[in-house]
Order: C-alpha cells, then sequence, then structure tokens
C-alpha cells in the first residue's frame, strides 16, 4: 500500500535562492528520483497560490521544536546571506503561531532563509498557518526530502529525535520519506554514535550512509573510546572542516583497529522452493550485493524466462518504489 499523504501540498520550499543543477548526468532510478521531486516542488508552489505573505520579525520567531540541521555556518549558507543582501529573499518561509506564546511563530520549514534574514537584521517574509505538532513535523521532514540537501546523519538525528519525542515509524518513514530499511540504518547510527560526538562531527554533507555505518560500528567498539578523545580533544580537530573532522576520525579508527566485521549487516542467504519443486533456488544478500543461483529440473527455463522480463520487472520495482519512497 502506497504511503498515504498526511500533507498534500506542503512539501517544498528551498533553503536556497535557486535550485542547482546535478554535476553528474541522472539516469535510470536517479533520474526518475528527480522527476519525484520536481512534482514535489510544484505542489508546494500550488500550496503557496493565494496564500498571504506577511514579513515578521525574525526576533519574533522561534526555531522548529525538532530541529533538522546541525549548525555549521558554511559557504552555501554564507551564499544564501550574499544572496538575500543582495536581491532580497525570494522564497518566503513556513511558519505557524507559537503553541504557548501569544504574538510569537515556530519556523515550520525555512530555518536557514530565518537565520540569514536575523543576521542581515531585517525582516523575513513568510507564510503563516495554523498545524499540529504532527503536522509540522511531517512538513518539516518532506520539505528537507524534497529539496534533498540535508546530510544523510542531520537526515538520522532528525529522526533520532522524532523517536524521542514520542512519534512512531508510520510518522517518521513520512517525514523523512524513507522506507523502513533506510530508517533501522539511521537509528543504529545513532545509536552506537553518541549525539555529542555527532555533534563534534558536524553535518559532513560529503559523506554517506555506508562510511556512517562504518564509522558507527569503529567507534561501538569500547576498545577505540581512549583513541576517540585523543583525537576529537586535540585543538586542530576544531578547525578542519566537517567532512575533514569525519575523514580524520575514521583514519584514525581504522588504522588503529582491526577490520570491524558489520555483525549486523552479515550476508542474507535464503533458499526457494515451489511446491512442484521443479526449482531450487538460493538467493544470497550481502547488501551490496544480490545473487540468484537455481538447479533442479526447470532452472534453466525458468532462468531463461526471468531473464526476458527484467526490464519489466526492473520497471515495475520502480513504480512501486517510489510509491513507498525510498
Amino acid at each position: 500500500m502506497a504511503r498515504k499523504n498526511f500533507l498534500a501540498g506542503l512539501n517544498d520550499i528551498t533553503d536556497t535562492q535557486e535550485a542547482v543543477a546535478p554535476s553528474y548526468p541522472m539516469r535510470g532510478a536517479s533520474k526518475t528520483m528527480i522527476r519525484s521531486l520536481d512534482e514535489i516542488a510544484k505542489q508546494a508552489d500550488k500550496f503557496l497560490e493565494g496564500e498571504v505573505i506577511v514579513e515578521l520579525d525574525p526576533e519574533q520567531i522561534d526555531g522548529s521544536f525538532i530541529t533538522d540541521r546541525l549548525e555549521d555556518d558554511d559557504a552555501e549558507f554564507l551564499a544564501l546571506v550574499d544572496a538575500i543582501r543582495s536581491t532580497g529573499q525570494n522564497t518566503p518561509i513556513l511558519v505557524r503561531p507559537h503553541q504557548s506564546e501569544d504574538g510569537r511563530y515556530q519556523v515550520v520549514f525555512g530555518h536557514r532563509r530565518w537565520r540569514a534574514a536575523k543576521s542581515l537584521g531585517r525582516k523575513v517574509r513568510a507564510v503563516v498557518k495554523p498545524m499540529d505538532d504532527q503536522t509540522h513535523v511531517i512538513a518539516q521532514g518532506q520539505e528537507n526530502s524534497a529539496r534533498a540537501n540535508l546530510s544523510f546523519i542531520e537526515r538520522a538525528l532528525f529522526a533520532r529525535g522524532l523517536e524521542e519525542k514520542g512519534y512512531g515509524r508510520e510518522v517518521i518513514t513520512s517525514a523523512l520519506s524513507a522506507n523502513a530499511s533506510s530508517l533501522s540504518k539511521m537509528m543504529s547510527v545513532t545509536e552506537r554514535i553518541p549525539v555529542q560526538l555527532i555533534r563534534l562531527i558536524g553535518p559532513s554533507p560529503a559523506i554517506g550512509r555506508e562510511r556512517w555505518i562504518e564509522l558507527s560500528l569503529l567507534v561501538g567498539k569500547s576498545s577505540n573510546s581512549d583513541k576517540i578523545d585523543e583525537v576529537t580533544h586535540k585543538a586542530s580537530f576544531a578547525d578542519l572542516s566537517s567532512d575533514e573532522r569525519f575523514a580524520t576520525l575514521y583514519d584514525a579508527l581504522k588504522t588503529s583497529a582491526r577490520p570491524v566485521k558489520k555483525t549486523d549487516l552479515s550476508t542474507n542467504k535464503q533458499t526457494w522452493q515451489p511446491a512442484d519443486k521443479a526449482v531450487s533456488a538460493q538467493i544470497t544478500n550481502s547488501g551490496k550485493a544480490f545473487s540468484l543461483s537455481m538447479k533442479a529440473k526447470n532452472a534453466s527455463r525458468f532462468g531463461n524466462y526471468l531473464s526476458s522480463r527484467l526490464d519489466g520487472l526492473y520497471a515495475e520495482f520502480l513504480e512501486n518504489d517510489q510509491k513507498h519512497g525510498e
């Protein structure tokens, strides 16, 4: 069953002045995902149509009750500040009336634009829309998924924060546009690596899921605790960029320890056989590789049958995957 759309129309308002075209060719599943993000962006445009945009004093506004970014005044944010200084704020942020303080508001999404306006000492253009907490977090998370520029670890911390506030997995997967498997990996990383250490490292925008999983397994080894303290307490560590801090810690732990066995991501082996036992299949899935081998009477003919239909099966897979969200 396709994931319920809790918040049609509240899905994407970018935190940059213009969308940045990817520097690599988009093909296959990636191209399908980009088309999906374009559709989400169009829904957001429709949501804003006819809505009243007001100008608010940034000092009247508080951040969301659940953070989705590791603050890091990187070049992207500074470029946003310069763009707003030069041409103004092109896209409004979304806020809701504060739940407990009259005359105040809370950011649903658009935190960077709010921070930029605040740093420039100017009012921020905003759409004000009342909503409850659950709608708020789903809107906030889906907007981040639509513009796709939160790093893996920021998404993981956002998921952890939602769980700690009592939200169930259905709400969290909806907010992150992620499936159960992806969410489980996010949670495993934040369980092994203390939040304090994650914040020391920072958002690490160039570091993906697999590297974070590897680091979490290294950090999870009790024998590495002294090495972690040694690396992170060096004065030079704080002077590095976030990606460099990750690499420095990762390399130090990797070279000082035996290779880490990914016990939680071990190869999954399964067998399958139909009722007539004319085919016997063995399935091996390591997470990075998948193989299917068959034997018995109908193995060759059934294998040819599958091979001739791979294009159609893959297209069906992409359509189903897009409905459920990756």
